[in-house]
């Protein structure tokens, strides 16, 4: 019998592989697997529902984790699938498996970061399952949110001329992950504590992420409705890609408005010795929302808060490239997260 290994089709061609003979049956199924939630109609609006599943040892590391961060992250990374389909966030599910290290206390800390999102986020906790495991922790959410038929937005609507955005700063969240694993492995050899006083951006952004309803709230204020969007938790290089595939188009990317925070710039610079650029465009886990607009909405986009214009869409046979602050252009490949 022939084994493939699942190594060689990544996340997503796993994905696209388990669910190709799919088909939706029922008429209230509006949006199956491909996006960041599916769609469910119902009645007269749309109910978006997305599930992410967190992984003790692949997903976080709880040397230095705590509790209370990743019952927090756990929620706002679910929040920002449902902010990705611009729709807003109503009801929580959760389900978690431990093992006997875990006492109630524990567990306590970690509903207590999970109920502080839920009050941040004006989201109800509505169920559940808890069960044990041999090893570990892990943690499933799912979120339920809705949308008028009107608004809701996918990431296949991009069309030539379209303005690519992201609404903040990116490559944060990479920079606090190599901070924490150099002090691991400096904890493991010696023994001493770290000192981390001076990074409190980057372990920021990496221990508490925030999902950016407030931009979803922005564009419906300035009447602005994506072509497309997603969150950016794979990388954005990952995530413009989807947007391309899924859209048939290509994108060009600018180096020169890619906003990176200066703290990121300096440790990456300076602690690191590696390109700040790279940690924007591979990094992941920044939870900003990337999305297009028509080139109509640019004079209104101009002066909104928060908003990075980034590039253009383009041809599809121009592929994904970005220009350099030098006027070199390169061609983009997706290097982010990969889950096998």
């Amino acid at each position: 019998m022939q084994r493939t290994d699942v190594n060689s089709l990544g996340e997503f061609g796993l994905i696209e592989h388990l669910t190709a003979h799919h088909e939706l049956r029922n008429p209230s199924s509006v949006r199956g697997v491909g996006d960041d939630a599916a769609v469910i109609r119902n009645g007269d609006a749309l109910t978006v529902v997305s599930t992410d599943f967190l992984v003790e040892g692949i997903h976080f590391d709880l040397a230095y984790t705590p509790l209370k961060h990743l019952g927090y992250k756990a929620v706002a990374v679910n929040v920002s699938d449902i902010a990705a389909m611009n729709a807003e966030c109503k009801q929580i599910t959760v389900s978690i498996a431990f093992s006997n290290r875990f006492s109630v206390e524990a567990l306590d800390e970690l509903y207590e970061g999970i109920y502080a999102a839920c009050k941040k986020y004006g989201v109800d906790l509505v169920g559940g399952d808890t069960t044990s495991s041999q090893r570990g922790l892990y943690i499933s959410i799912t979120a339920i949110g809705q949308v008028a038929e009107d608004k809701v937005v996918y990431r296949n609507g991009a069309r030539e001329g379209d303005i690519i955005c992201v609404s903040g700063h990116l490559g944060g969240a990479y920079i606090g992950l190599q901070l924490f694993e150099r002090e691991k492995e400096v904890f493991n050899a010696t023994g001493l504590q770290p000192e981390l006083s001076e990074n409190t951006y980057a372990l920021g952004c990496l221990l508490k992420p925030e999902a950016r309803i407030d931009m979803v709230r922005l564009l419906a204020q300035y009447n602005i409705k994506p072509t497309a969007m997603l969150d950016i938790s794979d990388g954005l290089t990952s995530e413009i890609t989807h947007i391309c595939r899924q859209s048939a188009v290509g994108a060009l990317l600018e180096e020169g408005h890619i906003p990176i925070h200066t703290d990121t710039y300096n440790t990456a610079v300076m602690t690191f010795k590696i390109d700040p650029i790279t940690c924007a465009l591979h990094g992941g886990e920044d939870y900003e929302l990337l999305f297009t607009v028509r080139p109509e909405d640019l004079p209104a986009l101009r002066t909104m808060p928060s908003v990075y214009i980034i590039g253009e869409i383009c041809n599809a046979e121009q592929g994904i490239r970005m220009v350099t602050k030098g006027g070199n252009f390169h061609d983009l490949q997706a290097q982010g997260w990969t889950h096998f």
